[in-house]
C-alpha cells in the first residue's frame, strides 16, 4: 500500500473510526478513478494525492462521531461535486443510505460508474437543482441528515438544504473557522426555514493541520411551503 494511505489510516485511528483493508482499498481506488476521470472532466482542483486524502477524505469524515450522524439512517449530500463528503461517509458508514445530489449530471454519472466499479452499494445519485428537488414530495423532508461542503453562504445553503430534512433531523454545514459574521447573518433565515442553529463543533487534527468547524442546525419544524424559492433566487437574494 502506498505510504499516503497510511496517512488516512492514521487519521481514521485518531478519529476512532473502525476500518478494514477492503475499506482502505476502496478509498484508494476511489481517489485513483476520480483523478483518472479528472483528466477528461473537471471534478477536482486537488490532484496531489496527500492533499486529496487530507482535503477530500479526512475532511469529509470529521463528523463521524457526531450523535446526529450516528443515529441517522438516511443522509443527503447537497452539491456533492466529485462525491464529497458523501462518498467517504458512505464508506465509513456502510449501513446507512446516502443520496448524492448535484446539478451537474456529468459528475453524477461518473460517481455512479465508480460506485459500480468499486461495489459501493449504499449510494444513489440525484440530479437536479436543490430549489426544484426541495419542492418535490419524493425528497422533501425525507432525510435524517443533510451534509454539504458546497460553496455558498450559510443563509443560501440553509435554503438549499433544510427543506430536505425531516423534523428532528439535522443539517451539518462544513464551514471554515472564520464564518462568524456569516453565521450571524444566517440566523433569521435558518429560523424562517424551520431550523435552529445549535452549535459550532470544532474538530482539530494537529498532525494533519486540519482545524474544522462544523455548524449543527437542527430541524425543529416543517419548512414553510414557499421555500425553497425558485431556482437562482436563494443565491442572488439570500434570506435576511
Amino acid at each position: 500500500m502506498e505510504n499516503y494511505m497510511k496517512q488516512l489510516e492514521k487519521a481514521l485511528d485518531t478519529l476512532s473510526i473502525p476500518y478494514t483493508e477492503e475499506m482502505i482499498d476502496k478509498f484508494e481506488r476511489y481517489m485513483q478513478l476520480v483523478l483518472e476521470w479528472n483528466e477528461k472532466v473537471n471534478l477536482t482542483a486537488i490532484t496531489e494525492r496527500e492533499e486529496f486524502i487530507k482535503k477530500h477524505f479526512i475532511d469529509s469524515v470529521l463528523c463521524y462521531s457526531f450523535p446526529e450522524m450516528k443515529k441517522a439512517q438516511t443522509v443527503i449530500d447537497v452539491g456533492t461535486g466529485a462525491g464529497f463528503p458523501g462518498i467517504p461517509l458512505a464508506l465509513v458508514y456502510p449501513e446507512k443510505k446516502f443520496v448524492l445530489m448535484d446539478s451537474l449530471n456529468k459528475r453524477l454519472k461518473i460517481i455512479d460508474q465508480i460506485c459500480s466499479d468499486l461495489d459501493i452499494q449504499n449510494v444513489k445519485t440525484l440530479h437536479g437543482r436543490a430549489e426544484d428537488l426541495g419542492k418535490s414530495k419524493m425528497y422533501r423532508e425525507k432525510y435524517d441528515i443533510c451534509v454539504s461542503r458546497a460553496v455558498a453562504n450559510l443563509a443560501t445553503l440553509s435554503e438549499y438544504c433544510l427543506p430536505f430534512i425531516k423534523v428532528g433531523g439535522a443539517f451539518l454545514a462544513y464551514k471554515g473557522n472564520k464564518a462568524e459574521e456569516e453565521i450571524k447573518e444566517a440566523e433569521k433565515a435558518i429560523h424562517l426555514l424551520g431550523g435552529k442553529l445549535m452549535e459550532e463543533r470544532q474538530v482539530k487534527l494537529d498532525d494533519f493541520d486540519l482545524d474544522h468547524h462544523i455548524r449543527v442546525i437542527s430541524k425543529c419544524k416543517n419548512t414553510p411551503a414557499k421555500f425553497p424559492r425558485k431556482a437562482g433566487t436563494p443565491s442572488k437574494e439570500p434570506l435576511k
